[in-house]
């Protein structure tokens, strides 16, 4: 985790990381203001907060109430050198408390991070440098050793020069990538999360048999979506972006839709148009980018080339944010090694949804097929002793396609985690499932999963597989656990040089009757390329590019973010566009307008529902408001601050409907009850002089919205390296 680190007056100082800063100072005594801690006095509390969080975590898994469980830390300072001391930590527990829970919680204490840190002994390595934001590989591992040169299947340079690179292209674009953790639980098994450090919206996920090649991973999905722009899939770019010469990309055209709405000459091809629009219903405005939300510049589209004859065919940019995800994209040391990853990844998850929905119970493995990858088995028989039975199933379908499967039992909760991975290797395929079964999790994340169901209607409808797709919570049916396999095992292998193997892959989807579309991006120094294979790929339905359509955000960003300026007329106008489209109320406003709020703020935390009741309050319908303030209180997972302020509320407007009842007659004891300053909100809220407390004035400017403007800065990167390339003769 980078910090940055700015002076503030006198010996206070300021660090800022994520979306939080922390204030230091130093006591009066040491010619501070003594306004805040001293940096050591922070480092004392992290272990002592530290520990109480891996008690309460212990404690919430088991249901023991932490209201009586009291934790200390005193430091104990040796007289002849005061770097060396001891961490006193006391726990105070229930008598009642048995004694395997009695242990547990100190088990638990002893998981504590900052101090195994502490107890390992953190190396600091202290230098000057010429700007703190270039150096892109200073936060990931030590370099390797010269000369080192390890190969892996599948890729056509070593792990080293991979890894060289791409944190080459990182320095190049000013952005620094920084890992934020490592997991190793299962033996060659790797897995990390790795971020931009100065906007860490921007985060990606690496899983390997090595931590190189997990690092590999890691970085190759970080670059493919900086060059597919899925960092920023949804987000508003802002006006200057949006106003630039080119929004997305340099070769991205515009398309005015026609003078009914009608679907613009130009883009998609009669094979696409047949899929996204079958009923005729699809119109110009549905496919208007998110991003600019430019409804005057028409519709953006960017160029795929067909693969069956070569020919080039505009996707809108709306079409591809709304329906593919991240689905198809890859980087590589080479287009062909790239082609390879992206079409095994479609391979994946079409034949993992067809499994999923069809229900349909695959063939194990045999035992002595699996002897033939001893670190694969070494790997499943760990999972095994930690009591997790484990099933290696093939996932091919009879041999055609180069998919596996490992299946997650866990007798704890009775859930279970279907993970499956593609490669034209056996070997490959089967590594990368068992590594995306552990991806970024610990043994207690396994308890997350959902036991299986014998309901067909729950693992076929459409959301299940978003789930599966997002991070594999969806539900798998008991069918799919039978002994008795719907297919025959085959030790399958479509491997062979990445070309060959590209050529195998795009020739089984023209078997199956399926046309592909490619854009190559390479305008950041490494080939990527993303693949369309329409009615085949898509991970939303096709039905909400017209019923649930992500540019909804046009119908309220600029509103919702001048709030604080509109008149009662507007108000009441976007009161009832709310109402018209049915967007559900608990959809929060971060998803709505695609703005990136801090969560630690009420904006952060903003529903459709909440933003409804305080424009009810705002505009003095109470009876309105009184209805939503109690929804808001029934389902609040809000904070207790808001939820007291809506108590109180609630209370404020019962009495105010009430004609038998005065206000003057409860102030006192509301005073008492939720404090002068709440109430004085409450109270101005219902009289209409407060207007929408907590939420703090912006505009499209985005003023005040840090964390949605470092998320533009690091979009802004990439613009300015792709108009910089595109302005080269």
């Amino acid at each position: 985790m980078e910090i940055k680190v700015n002076y503030l007056d006198n010996l206070r100082l300021e660090a800022k990381f994520d979306d939080f800063t922390v204030i230091s100072d130093q006591p009066i005594r040491y010619k501070g203001d003594g306004s805040a801690p001293g940096p050591f006095d922070y480092f004392l509390a992290s272990s002592a907060m530290c520990a109480a969080y891996f008690v309460k975590v212990y404690c919430n898994a088991r249901n023991i109430p932490t209201e009586n469980i009291r934790l200390s830390q005193n430091n104990i300072v040796d007289p002849e050198n005061r770097y060396k001391q001891i961490f006193k930590i006391q726990v105070e527990l229930p008598e009642d408390l048995s004694a395997k829970d009695r242990e547990g919680i100190l088990r638990s204490i002893e998981r504590c991070t900052v101090k195994k840190v502490v107890q390992t002994g953190p190396e600091f390595q202290i230098e000057t440098v010429e700007n703190l934001d270039e150096d892109a590989q200073a936060l990931l591992m030590a370099e390797p050793e010269e000369g080192a040169s390890t190969w892996i299947e599948g890729k056509d340079l070593p792990l080293e020069q991979t890894i060289a690179n791409m944190t080459g292209i990182f320095e190049r674009l000013g952005m620094k990538v920084e890992i934020a953790s490592w997991r190793n639980i299962v033996p060659h098994v790797w897995s990390l999360h790795i971020r931009d450090a100065y906007s860490n919206m921007c985060f990606t996920n690496g899983k390997g048999a090595t931590k190189e090649s997990a690092l590999c991973s890691a970085l190759g999905e970080f670059i493919e979506r900086l060059s597919c722009n899925f960092f920023y899939n949804d987000q508003f770019f802002g006006e200057e972006i949006a106003n630039s010469r080119f929004v997305h990309y340099p070769n991205e055209e515009w398309f005015q839709p026609g003078p009914n709405d009608e679907l613009p000459e130009g883009i998609l091809d009669d094979h696409c148009r047949a899929i996204y629009d079958p009923d005729g219903e699809l119109r110009g405005s549905n496919l208007v980018d998110t991003n600019s939300g430019k409804v005057e510049r028409g519709i953006v589209s960017i160029p795929y080339v067909r693969q069956s004859d070569g020919e080039t065919v505009y996707f809108p940019s709306n079409l591809i944010e709304n329906l593919f995800l991240s689905n198809g994209m890859s980087a590589g040391n080479t287009l062909p090694e790239a082609q390879v990853q992206c079409l095994s990844e479609i391979f994946e998850r079409a034949v993992k949804r067809q499994i999923i929905e069809e229900e349909i119970t695959l063939p194990d493995v045999p035992l002595e097929v699996l002897k033939k990858y001893p670190d694969i088995l070494e790997g499943v028989e760990a999972l095994e002793a930690q009591g997790f039975p484990i099933l290696v199933k093939d996932a091919s379908l009879g041999g055609q396609f180069p998919v596996m499967c490992v299946t997650l039992m866990n007798p704890k909760t009775g859930g279970v985690f279907a993970s499956f991975g593609a490669h034209p290797s056996f070997e490959v395929a089967l590594e990368r499932s068992l590594t995306e079964l552990m991806q970024g999790r610990s043994f207690e994340g396994l308890n997350d999963f959902l036991p299986p169901t014998f309901n067909s209607l729950a693992v076929s409808e459409p959301n299940n597989f978003v789930e599966h797709f997002i991070d594999s919570s969806g539900v798998v049916s008991w069918r799919f656990f039978s002994s008795k396999a719907d297919v025959e095992f085959v030790e399958w292998d479509f491997s062979g040089t990445n070309e060959e193997e590209a050529a195998t892959l795009f020739g089984i989807l023209e078997e199956l009757g399926l046309e592909a579309y490619q854009a190559v991006f390479d305008d950041l120094g490494a080939p990527v390329c993303r693949i369309l294979v329409p009615g085949y790929s898509e991970v939303y339905p096709v039905e909400d590019l017209v019923w649930d359509n992500t540019n909804k955000a046009l119908l309220f960003r600029e509103d919702i973010l001048h709030l604080h300026e509109l008149s009662d007329e507007r108000l009441a106008d976007l009161l009832e566009r709310l109402e018209e489209t049915q967007i559900d109320d608990h959809e929060d406003i971060i998803t709505l307008i695609g703005i990136e709020f801090d969560e630690n703020t009420v904006w952060g935390q903003l529903t459709i529902l909440e933003l409804k009741l305080l424009i009810n309050l705002a505009l003095g319908q109470h009876e309105d408001a009184l209805d939503r303030v109690q929804m808001f209180l029934q389902f609040n997972d809000n904070t207790v601050e808001r939820g007291l302020f809506y108590q109180a509320v609630n209370a404020v407007l019962e009495i105010a409907l009430d004609d038998e009842l005065e206000l003057d007659d409860y102030l006192y004891n509301l005073r008492r009850m939720f404090g002068e300053d709440t109430m004085d909100a409450v109270v101005g809220s219902v009289d209409g002089s407060v207007r929408f407390h907590g939420l703090t004035p912006t505009n499209m400017q985005l003023e005040g919205l840090e964390k949605h403007q470092r998320l533009i800065e690091s979009y802004k990167k990439l613009h300015a390296a792709r108009a910089a390339l595109a302005a080269q003769p």
